[in-house]
């Protein structure tokens, strides 16, 4: 709670005004009956058309005060509401950028979509609704209870009736809590899985067309959805019940009022002072019904503050050193040195373990093993994906994590196992890690990661669009695309995890030549599973189950590492490979 309140304190004075121009609302309602009465009373009843002009130009003055009150109130609690949800949407993002895997990986993507949309509506609902009512009602409550005793007319059965009423009010509101409070946790988790099962079917459609399991997996969305809709019913319901219930309350007060006044009414003066009490009354109960609907919406609300409170309070575990907050513009060398490294995901079995190894500038440092060997473990560890939980990886001899994580990604080009693109066009994505990308940089990394070819077939060239995911792209014009975008940085370091799977040997080898032409001083590090994408690198770091198993080159590795001669082996002739 503690984490959303935080968001309202720079709105202090917009609250204030709120509460002013509520206060001021309260009032002028309270005063309407009063005059009421004394506009019947000595007006009607004297037939005075001077006391009439008097009391009823008063009553105007203050239903136009107390409408001007009510205008503000709502404008400044809508702004409230909407600035407040800006900043919290706003924060979560920032948030989620900055979580490593070990955060990321305890939200999924569809409970941190709700989280950010779903949830935060309901605290904007409940801002509205609470800055709207909180001093409003009361205020009315007591207020109108203090008048109604004022016109009660010696009828202390009448005090009863209120009471009555109030305690029926109260009832109905603790039983709806009790009922749908743990409908409104339920509920939150099952948008969540409604989102995670969309998000699942829509993102694999081609997976699931292929094994025709489209009828499965309409059957788990509809499962899904029929239980959401369940829940949401059950509270909708609930809350509907209470509207008419609480109608009938209020006329069942009307009717009791009526009912025992009605044989002691002698003069016009008594029926004013009927009439008053029955408008003080009527405020009493609508108070009170204003407040069941903050405890109505307030469940609902708790639930999506403690999730959205979840996010925002969660611990960054990787972040900037001490000292390192502010990025410096350096630039590297780009020597890259790994130094007895591990790293475990968790249970207590390290993924890579004994790392050590050494990538120089002007080289080509090239990780080959087995699926599940280590490699892209091993160069996430670079840009600081993730923290090695042994060991330092350095950078120019300094450690990663003392350098500040904006200058230490400015110097990696960075070329994930999983290639995305975003939505827009060629140009914007190439140029994707650029504050002002130029068509020369553009076309130099196009022309370098083997992509003008097919840029430049289509009649839109750099301003082709690209949709969602790349999904309007092959796979090998998709990978040429995030190699160029990561060559667009001009950078010292470059990193290509598994980046060249998708494409054919001509032009895996034309692009490893440029590569090898237009960046020889930078640092490159390439995971790769063909033998014949890195057998000319400097230097080939072999892996096997997490741990360095031969360092060489690639004739040095045939004579003396069976793990790497039998990969080769298994993708190359022996008369290919000399032997």
């Amino acid at each position: 709670m503690k984490t959303i309140i935080k968001y309202y304190r720079k709105y202090a004075l917009a609250i204030i005004s709120s509460l002013l121009f509520l206060t001021g609302e309260a009032i002028c309602e309270l005063q309407l009956p009063g005059y009421m009465s004394n506009l019947v009373t000595y007006g009607i009843g004297a037939a005075d058309m001077g006391q009439i002009w008097h009391y009823g130009w008063q009553m105007i003055v203050i239903a136009l005060i107390a409408c001007v009150c009510a205008v503000m109130v709502g404008f400044f609690s809508s702004q409230i509401a909407a600035k407040v949800s800006r900043d919290l949407r706003n924060d979560i993002f920032k948030q989620v950028m900055n979580f490593a895997n070990e955060e990321y990986n305890k939200f999924s993507v569809s409970s941190l979509i709700t989280r950010s949309t779903n949830d935060i509506t309901q605290i904007q609902n409940l801002t509205i609704l609470f800055l709207r009512l909180i001093m409003f009602a009361p205020i009315m409550g007591i207020g109108g209870a203090i008048k109604a005793v004022q016109y009660s007319s010696g009828i202390s059965s009448l005090a009863y009736v209120i009471v009555a009423a109030i305690a029926i009010v109260i009832l109905l509101i603790i039983i709806a809590l009790t009922v749908v409070q743990p409908k409104f946790i339920k509920m939150q988790k099952q948008i969540d899985n409604v989102n995670q099962i969309a998000n699942d079917e829509l993102s694999g459609m081609l997976v699931i067309r292929a094994f025709n399991t489209q009828s499965h997996e309409e059957k788990r969305f509809d499962n899904a959805n029929k239980d959401l809709t369940s829940t949401s019913l059950f509270t909708s319901r609930m809350m509907a019940i209470l509207m008419p219930i609480m109608t009938i309350v209020m006329n069942g007060v009307m009717l009791a009022i009526v009912w025992l006044v009605a044989y002691k009414v002698e003069d016009i003066s008594q029926v004013a002072n009927m009439m008053a009490f029955m408008q003080y009354a009527l405020q009493v109960i609508m108070s009170f019904m204003m407040i069941s609907m903050i405890f109505i919406i307030l469940p609902r609300a708790i639930v999506s503050i403690k999730r959205v409170s979840e996010v925002l309070s969660m611990n960054i575990s990787i972040k900037n050193a001490e000292g390192k907050e502010e990025p410096t513009g350096v630039r590297f060398k780009g020597d890259v040195r790994f130094e007895n490294v591990s790293y475990g995901y968790g249970g207590g079995v390290n993924a890579v373990e004994n790392i050590t190894f050494e990538a120089k500038s002007g080289q080509v440092t090239a990780l080959i093993g087995s699926t599940g060997s280590g490699k892209s473990t091993i160069v996430n560890l670079i840009p600081r994906l993730m923290d090695a939980t042994q060991g330092k990886v350095t950078i120019d001899g300094v450690d990663v994590r003392d350098i500040n994580l904006k200058d230490l990604r400015n110097n990696i080009g960075f070329v994930p196992q999983k290639n995305t693109l975003f939505s827009g066009t060629v140009a914007s994505n190439i140029g994707y890690g650029l504050d002002e990308p130029t068509d020369e940089a553009l076309d130099k990394s196009a022309r370098i990661a083997q992509a003008s070819e097919f840029i430049n077939s289509s009649p839109d060239g750099m301003q082709r669009e690209i949709a969602q995911g790349g999904s309007n792209v092959s796979g090998g014009q998709k990978q040429r695309l995030a190699i160029a975008r990561a060559l667009s940085k001009n950078s010292p370091i470059y990193v290509f995890d598994d980046s060249f799977s998708a494409l054919d040997f001509k032009t895996d080898a034309k692009l490893r030549m440029a590569l090898s032409e237009e960046m020889s001083d930078a640092t490159v590090i390439i995971v790769a599973q063909r033998v014949g994408t890195i057998k000319n690198a400097d230097s080939i770091v072999v892996l096997d189950d997490g741990k360095i198993v031969g360092i060489g080159k690639h004739e040095d590795l045939l004579k003396n590492c069976p793990t790497y001669l039998d990969i080769a082996k298994s993708q190359l002739s022996e008369e290919e490979l000399g032997l």
